[in-house]
């Protein structure tokens, strides 16, 4: 009976998956496509990174709903919901390049955002509890992330080699991908509608409800009395701002005309470039987990936060005319060495040190939080929003003054992240079960 039940579950792993992937497919679309916008509409910097805070703005509205949603209906309808949402944002997108329309564009980041904030919500447990939790579950979230990281680092470069020429480049050529976004989408909807999944959190609540017992209602407010929660919020909001502000305002940087203070470089190539930053997240990925289990969460935090400082501040200071080679993808996902400013290799260098921080500040921040836990997860989604926020605020100061002076954003966030691992993430109050 158990080998059928796991046999009857292995296209909906493989669903779960693909759209474990489809989070940053989806997301990472907002990065060529600024690049996109900006030319097609002669947008400012700030404007071309409005599709961004679109995508991100959502999880600020979402991620509490998201929680809930999962909490009264269960993974399988609120994943439906999910990937039907994904399916409308994504093409709402393709409708924008229909109709050329700089702001229709901007309403399908929005709906995008709304069904990658409930996936994120979904996809994680709901991996979990088809690997039967323990090890196989957890192995199967790993395989996800990992999906999800080669995603990251495909985006750019498919975007990138449809863009060619980035002056004469429109949303419509980024279609293909659009399609391939929709088509996952519309197959992992018809496959889980079918198959029946389990539903551990509704069961429980059934056999609650036949004892009379009443579900604890937990206090927000309470939660916010744990201290080292609400400094480890504030740093995964710092975090995401990190990890989305480096590659998006780098591509830009790359692909703008020297005459208004870029590099002047071949869209597909820089795409190559950007999709270098999410392979060495993946890559770093991998490092954290083989050490992960050494090396204590306060320990690899302090270290990729001072680390990541320090190629952040050298991308500032370095000079952008003095030229180096490093080793890139090619839109046939081979190897090449492209010739960048020595400051963009730092920036990009960064990909290793934001691959692990997401897990080590989560871990950090929940230390001790007990039955808070659910809630607390949340929340987590709503700061997501600053993915949004500080890459459009870095687009504003370049705009103002340069691009990277606009790094200085970065800095500070990174600073903020290592103040947390070296004093904030200190537990002071352990909740009672």
């Amino acid at each position: 009976m158990m080998s059928s039940q796991k046999k009857n579950y292995t296209l909906p792993i493989i669903m779960m998956i693909f759209l474990f992937g489809m989070i940053s497919f989806v997301t990472g679309l907002a990065n060529p496509l600024g690049v996109i916008v900006k030319s097609q509409f002669q947008a400012s910097n700030f404007m071309s990174q409005l599709g961004t805070l679109a995508n991100f703005l959502a999880y600020a509205f979402m991620g509490i709903p998201a929680g809930n949603l999962l909490n009264k209906y269960g993974y399988k309808k609120t994943a439906l919901a999910a990937i039907a949402v994904g399916f409308v944002g994504v093409g709402i997108q393709f409708l924008s390049g229909v109709a050329s329309n700089f702001y229709i564009y901007l309403a399908g980041a929005f709906v995008a955002g709304f069904s990658m904030c409930m996936l994120n919500t979904v996809v994680n447990p709901l991996l979990n509890t088809l690997g039967g939790g323990g090890r196989k579950g957890n192995q199967l979230i790993q395989i996800g992330g990992t999906f999800n990281s080669l995603n990251a680092t495909i985006v750019p470069v498919l975007v990138g080699y449809l863009m060619g020429d980035v002056a004469s480049a429109t949303i419509k050529d980024a279609n293909p991908a659009l399609f391939i976004a929709m088509g996952i989408f519309a197959a992992a909807f018809i496959v889980l509608a079918l198959v029946k999944l389990p539903e551990p959190i509704l069961e429980a609540r059934k056999e609650k409800e036949a004892k009379g017992i009443v579900e604890e209602k937990l206090s927000y407010k309470e939660l916010f009395t744990f201290r080292h929660y609400v400094l480890g919020i504030i740093a995964i909001f710092a975090y995401i701002g990190v990890e989305l502000g480096i590659p998006n305002i780098v591509n830009l940087f790359l692909t703008e005309s020297p005459l208004k203070g870029g590099f002047g470089m071949n869209a597909a190539a820089a795409g190559t470039v950007a999709g270098t930053y999410w392979f060495l997240m993946l890559i770093g990925r991998f490092v954290g987990a083989s050490v992960g289990g050494k090396v204590s969460s306060r320990t690899m935090l302090t270290c990729v936060a001072g680390l990541g400082l320090v190629f952040v501040l050298i991308g500032i200071l370095a000079p952008t005319t003095t030229l180096v080679k490093m080793p890139v993808f090619n839109s046939d996902i081979s190897f090449s060495m492209a010739q960048v400013p020595i400051n963009v290799m730092f920036l990009v260098l960064g990909g290793l040190c934001t691959s692990v921080m997401w897990g080590v500040i989560f871990n950090l921040a929940v230390e001790g939080l007990g039955k808070y836990v659910a809630i607390a997860s949340g929340v987590f989604m709503v700061m997501v929003v600053g993915g949004g926020i500080f890459p459009a605020l870095q687009g504003a100061l370049a705009d103002a003054t340069s691009f990277m002076t606009s790094f200085w954003i970065v800095a500070a966030l990174l600073v903020y992240i290592l103040y947390y691992a070296l004093v904030g993430c200190k537990v002071t109050k352990v909740a009672e079960e």
